[in-house]
């Protein structure tokens, strides 16, 4: 599936992954390939993007914004964004 991680400055990240895990406002939750479509509000928190089913992981630290899944395309649309550590 395709990700897309958009802040209002720049495009953060795009290409192609295997799963992420986000900070939904009600607790976290993974897309996967094929999710059904789906729009969600995103607390600040942890994103976790999971590159390949090989364990390659990636860290964002984010703030609230939404996301929006459909047609095997993941977008999430965060305030601000930066790639952290665990």
């Amino acid at each position: 599936m395709n990700l897309e991680i958009l802040t209002p400055e720049r495009k953060l990240f795009s290409g192609d992954v295997y799963g992420v895990q986000l900070p939904g406002i009600s607790g976290l939750f993974e897309v996967l390939d094929k999710h059904a479509p789906l729009v969600s509000a995103l607390k600040a928190g942890k994103m976790k993007v999971l590159k390949d089913k090989s364990n390659h992981v990636v860290f964002y630290d984010i703030q609230g914004g939404f996301v929006e899944v459909l047609n095997n395309k993941v977008t999430v649309l965060v305030e601000g964004a930066e790639e952290s550590a665990k």
